[in-house]
């Protein structure tokens, strides 16, 4: 189950391998209009029953002349659906409606200068200052635009980089609205969105609580749910979204797998007791999971492998506490782009989306399986937890088994949860803590040299990664104080037996991710 907002007016995104879907579509609910990416392979008659208000087509790496380049019906063009191509989408319009696509003499990364030649009685740049700066990643480009499409804007470069048919309500930008690079990029979304798709912007995500809360009470009926919690606000809005839809049917159930934070078991236990009473069930499980965990190091094999032992630990548990037809899980949008979706490439396999067994006994339930993790944080105030909970730093489901890379033994476990300690105590102590969005140490399966006193270790390193995200899709490493950094540094090898070195990871995402595994 899904909770499908179906009551409000939809966008959608088809997706043609972008690095920047996500962005789209993170950008386009922050104009209040709600949006969920689609294969550019949904025939045209299904897109349409869906009954879109707005149809965006992304980017991607393909060029519109190569073999196998992904492509639409070029019926999506005739049936009165408002469509903004992006980048490769851009193009693909132009070429399927008898425009020329090219090859680019020079081809264009990065910042660019544009200049609005005019504007479309629909008003896309409207609000637009007329050079604005904008973020380019393309090499073909369109040469001449399809008939009936006028141009609305060329790069400093005399590349033709926004075009328009007013009277269709199709544009096309070769720039990306939806990255932070291009300022203007939200005023010319909210303006395809509401004057060329006559949106009304519908969406808030704390009106999600009424949809979510009855489509779990039809999905469950009168059955009973197992709630998977794990101490973070994903799954704590679930569990309080499950209570309200069934009341005690809801049973919330923490599994200890030895793989969470330094003091996490004790401080889950001790918080969710006391709000859910007996509705909250813990059960230690730590030597099991270790135990299939030894011997593997593909990070893909050992996600999966947590996802699998999640489900059977608590279907065993289950069986002790009476029947139950469904488990929920905090289940988040990026969890499932991330772990690959339509022409999106997989980053990695999320345990709670590719590592759930075939052969669940149990039927999942995801009721925040559209939402990006800001919009849960929404969700979580609305329902009136308290913002220790809501603003709790993201944990992955696998915990420290995807931050020590390689094996997970004992010793590398106890020395990555040590490090990590330090590193949260540090970047409270200095007040970040609301400013970093995520903040940790990982342990690479490496040893370095170093030396502690007068003799050699050949020690761990330790990487501290922090960023800076608003939706989790892409993130800039935080410019933490150096002398934060060095009191964490200095603390770390004094106090961590086992590490010869700290790192400071600086690298954004993309083309990292958040964790190193």
């Amino acid at each position: 189950m899904t909770a499908v907002p179906s009551r409000h007016e939809l966008a959608v995104v088809l997706d043609f391998g972008a690095q920047y879907v996500q962005l789209i579509v993170r950008k386009v609910r922050e104009q209040n209009v709600y949006c969920e990416i689609r294969p550019c392979t949904l025939p045209v008659a299904e897109l349409v029953a869906l009954r879109p208000k707005a149809v965006i087509l992304s980017g991607g790496p393909a060029s519109v002349y190569g073999e196998g380049a992904p492509s639409v019906d070029p019926a999506l063009f005739h049936a009165g659906l408002p469509t903004l191509g992006i980048c490769y989408g851009h193009q693909l319009m132009a070429h399927l409606l008898g425009g020329t696509v090219e090859p680019g003499r020079t081809r264009e990364f990065g910042l660019a200068r544009l200049r609005v030649e005019e504007d479309s009685t629909d008003g896309l740049f409207t609000g637009v200052e007329r050079e604005p700066t904008c973020w380019m990643s393309h090499g073909d480009h369109v040469t001449a635009p399809p008939t009936g499409f006028r141009r609305l804007a060329v790069s400093s470069d005399g590349i033709l980089a926004a075009m328009g048919d007013p009277e269709r309500h199709l544009y096309g930008v070769q720039f990306h609205p939806e990255v932070t690079h291009t300022p203007f990029g939200p005023t010319l979304l909210r303006n395809f969105l509401y004057r060329a798709a006559g949106c009304r912007g519908d969406w808030r995500s704390a009106d999600f609580v009424e949809e979510a809360v009855a489509a779990i009470r039809e999905t469950v009926g009168d059955g009973r749910i197992l709630c998977a919690m794990s101490g973070g606000v994903d799954s704590a809005v679930v569990a309080t979204l499950a209570r309200r839809a069934v009341g005690d049917r809801a049973v919330c159930m923490f599994i200890d797998t030895g793989l969470m934070r330094l003091g996490e078991p004790e401080q889950v236990k001790a918080t969710f007791g006391q709000l859910l009473g007996d509705s909250f069930v813990a059960v230690k499980a730590s030597d099991h999971f270790l135990g299939k965990l030894a011997g593997l190091t593909d990070p893909e094999r050992k996600r999966k492998v947590v996802g699998e032992t999640f489900i059977r630990v608590f279907e065993a548990e289950c069986e002790k506490l009476g029947e139950f037809q469904f488990i929920a899980h905090g289940t988040l949008y990026p969890d499932v782009i991330e772990s690959g979706g339509g022409a999106t490439a997989r980053i990695k396999s999320h345990h709670n989306v590719e590592g759930l067994p075939d052969d669940m006994r149990l039927i999942n339930v995801e009721p925040l399986r559209l939402l990006f993790k800001d919009e849960v944080r929404q969700v979580a105030l609305a329902l009136g937890l308290p913002e220790a909970i809501a603003y709790r730093q993201p944990f992955p489901g696998p915990g420290f088994a995807v931050r020590v890379n390689g094996e997970v033994t004992p010793e590398k476990l106890d020395i990555a949860k040590r490090a990590d300690a330090i590193v949260r105590e540090e970047i409270e102590a200095a007040g970040l803590d609301r400013e970093v969005s995520q903040y940790l140490a990982a342990l690479p399966d490496v040893r370095t040299v170093g030396v502690l006193g007068d003799d050699r270790v050949h020690g761990y390193p330790v990487v501290v990664r922090a960023v800076v995200t608003h939706d989790f899709m892409t993130a800039d490493w935080a410019r933490i104080p150096h002398d934060t950094l060095a009191r964490i540094a200095t603390r770390i090898v004094n106090e961590v037996r086992g590490v010869s070195r700290v790192l400071y990871d600086v690298t954004t995402k993309p083309p990292a991710t958040i964790e190193w595994e």
